[in-house]
């Protein structure tokens, strides 16, 4: 029987992290992951770190290993109306405002740490029943078809004071979890432009819905949200009809070249509204799921991890312990709240085309490109989260 003070359900970049995060906190850990090593460094999604994701990952030790590409700018517009505003980073004496880079090569840096520092990692391994105890959480380990030597035997029991749930989405249906169907579904792709990217990103809202190119390598990473219906119609599309309609959101700012393939997957709000329960925290994905406009969610969920660890190196003794919980709870309402309702806020107002509010919108973008100190707010927010702390 395996007794870990903290058992991470998850191995993917938030497990790692807070794996990492505690590997010098005297904390049992062990990590389980239902899917091979290999596919959680083969993710192909693409990830917008904010600056202060960077920090932290430099105090993590990875920083230096990963293969990011800086976006120093950030165009700010909206389809049919005026009003747009750019974000630099020099107006912050910052070398970027973020960066991207993969999923996977994220992933594979910290899986690195993580092996070095010598905690357990159990690939191809499912956590299939979780049960609250007075002092502990009973778990089930079962390893999946085709598991190796790094896998749990089927059926091995594991006791932990403290499980972290950062794998998966959040379940439907419960009574803690707040749920919104966006009628959205994102077209990830990745495209050229002619004359490359010059490390600038572009927010373009339409109605419907926005389009975000990220600089990624040698061309941008695209994310185009659209009704279901209309995801269907682009899917089927040709490159150059679906590049010919882009073309047509963009206007002239850019002249886009060949794309590669192009993916989908629905979008919806989905949060807990306590993110900490009896001796169980959930982060990521496993706490909340945003839209990925103005790219929030990983940068959400490291700070989650960053605040758990540091709550857990203040108060020594029970990690598991519901005055611990609570205290971590209690710190990440307010970056939690602010990050999801800005989010959500974003997408609702401005993925429509009512005409007055179409003159706001624009109203709003020439704000922020008129004064600076309502800029620099959400810059700063953009970078460092609710607070605007790093």
């Amino acid at each position: 029987m395996r007794q870990p003070d903290l058992l991470v359900v998850g191995a993917g970049p938030v497990g790692l992290a807070l794996a990492l995060a505690l590997k010098d906190s005297g904390l049992a850990i062990v990590l389980a992951d239902a899917r091979p090593r290999a596919a959680v460094l083969a993710d192909p999604r693409v990830l917008a770190l904010a600056h202060g994701t960077r920090l932290t990952l430099e105090r993590l030790g990875v920083w230096d290993a990963l293969p990011v590409t800086p976006i120093r700018r950030i165009h700010v517009s909206q389809q049919g109306g005026f009003g747009r505003t750019e974000l630099r980073a020099e107006d912050y004496h910052q070398p970027a405002l973020g960066y991207v880079v993969s999923a996977g090569a994220l992933a594979g840096a910290l899986r690195a740490a993580v092996d070095r520092s010598g905690i357990a990692v159990l690939d191809e391994t499912e956590v299939t029943a979780l049960t609250p105890q007075a002092d502990a959480v009973v778990a089930t380990l079962v390893a999946t078809l085709g598991g190796t030597a790094a896998s749990a035997p089927d059926d091995t029991p594991c006791r932990a004071r403290l499980v972290a749930c950062a794998e998966g989405r959040l379940e439907a249906g419960s009574r803690d979890v707040v749920e919104h169907d966006y009628r959205q579904h994102a077209l990830i792709a990745r495209i050229d432009v002619d004359g490359g990217h010059h490390h600038r990103a572009f927010e373009r809202f339409t109605p419907q819905g926005p389009i975000a190119l990220l600089p990624c390598d040698s061309n941008y990473a695209l994310v185009q949200a659209v009704s279901p219906e209309r995801a269907d119609e682009l899917l089927a599309l040709d490159d150059a009809g679906y590049v010919a309609q882009l073309q047509d959101r963009f206007g002239t700012r850019l002249r886009f070249g060949a794309v590669s393939r192009r993916h989908r997957y629905p979008l919806g709000l989905r949060y807990r509204r306590d993110p900490a329960g009896a001796r169980t925290v959930w982060l990521g994905n496993a706490a909340q799921t945003l839209h990925p406009v103005a790219g929030q969610g990983f940068n959400l969920a490291l700070r989650d991890v960053w605040a758990l660890a540091d709550t857990l190196l203040r108060h020594r003794g029970d990690p598991g312990g519901a005055a611990v919980l609570d205290a971590y709870a209690d710190s990440r309402g307010l970056d939690r709240f602010g990050a999801i309702h800005f989010t959500d806020a974003l997408v609702r107002v401005f993925s429509n085309d009512f005409a007055p509010l179409r003159q706001l919108r624009g109203a709003g973008l020439l704000a922020l490109d008129l004064i600076p100190p309502l800029r620099d707010f959400v810059a700063r927010r953009m970078m460092f989260g609710a607070r605007a702390w790093p």
